[in-house]
């Protein structure tokens, strides 16, 4: 039976078809993007050589109580800057061998092979976009999208997050707390509710308080089990599109750990999503790059389905991290 004469073109399409359903699949594989795709938080970006993220650093210098003609203070202030995060890049490719078509003759036979490829393709795309939502951003020589390592750092008052020094600004500082570090007990059942309180009153500000805490699967499991004897559990579907939550002070409480979790080990964050945005690239979200490609001295095509963007943040000093 002769071979598909539009097997390329069969890929391509199959991939730009499917590309929508993948992108968001992305979020139900991560319960940080799920609260982000939920809250508008997904702000896809339409070019521009960063992703420029405004920020309020400080409040308008010109307020002044007064009293009949006393002069008013119309001086200008400077309030608002930004932070520039760079486009980050990844891909996979969909390959496939003459040898291989010739292999699996008749157009269903290789369109059974491609849609395993095409699947697994997407499969590793996804979940390793949705686990460098946690990273540091340093693998690959810093090609990696900046997570909530960097982003809420165990170590706030150092680094540099989308071109603003955390050693030099005060407002660019995330919360943190570490019993252990302050001479305390490790985290226990007896003790996880205590060190999320610390935590929690140190990034409310206002009605600005954290919505989504997300925990490895050992700080998850401190909480859940000193929950157990009021059983204050919600259910899977409430806000958070499958992912089992626990609730505290109105935030749902997720584990985004389990099998091949991103969640980094003995930590916990409190996000205020309010301040948080996933920002993929408009033409690069879960999208096929190009056609196909055929080089002139090989027997074989290959598709690429890759990504673009980042995790960005415009406020600091209201999200939190708990760890050992």
């Amino acid at each position: 039976m002769p071979i598909s004469p539009n097997l390329s073109e069969i890929v391509t399409t199959t991939l730009r078809n499917r590309s929508g359903t993948v992108a968001d699949d992305v979020t139900k594989n991560n319960g940080l993007l799920t609260r982000l795709n939920s809250r508008g938080k997904k702000k896809p970006v339409s070019g521009g050589r960063t992703i420029v993220q405004e920020i309020q650093y400080a409040e308008n210098g010109s307020f002044k109580r007064y009293s009949g003609y006393d002069i008013l203070n119309v001086q200008p202030s400077d309030v608002i800057t930004a932070a520039e995060y760079d486009l980050k890049q990844a891909a996979v490719a969909v390959s496939m061998s003459g040898l291989e078509q010739l292999q699996n003759s008749g157009e269903d036979a290789i369109l059974d092979l491609l849609e395993q490829r095409i699947e697994n393709a997407e499969r590793t795309l996804k979940n390793n976009i949705a686990q460098d939502c946690y990273s540091d951003g340093t693998a690959d020589g810093g090609r990696q999208i900046g997570g909530l390592q960097l982003l809420i750092s165990t170590s706030p008052t150092s680094g540099t997050v989308g071109g603003i020094s955390r050693a030099t600004w005060g407002f660019w500082r995330n919360q943190k707390f570490s019993a252990t570090a302050d001479g305390g007990a490790a985290a226990s059942t007896a003790n996880i509710q205590s060190y999320m309180n610390r935590l929690y009153m140190s990034c409310v500000r206002g009605s600005d308080s954290p919505d989504l805490v997300v925990a490895d699967n050992n700080f998850f499991r401190l909480y859940w089990e000193s929950l157990q004897a009021i059983q204050r559990i919600t259910s899977a579907d409430k806000g958070m599109a499958g992912f089992q939550s626990l609730q505290y002070m109105g935030a749902d409480v997720i584990f985004d750990g389990g099998f091949g979790g991103g969640a980094p080990l003995n930590q916990m964050y409190f996000l205020n999503t309010d301040y948080l945005f996933y920002r993929p690239h408009r033409d690069r979200d879960m999208a096929p790059i190009g056609d196909e490609r055929m080089n002139t001295n090989q027997d074989a095509f290959v598709q690429l389905m890759g990504f673009a963007g980042n995790l960005t943040m415009n406020n600091a000093f209201l999200q939190g991290v708990l760890f050992a």
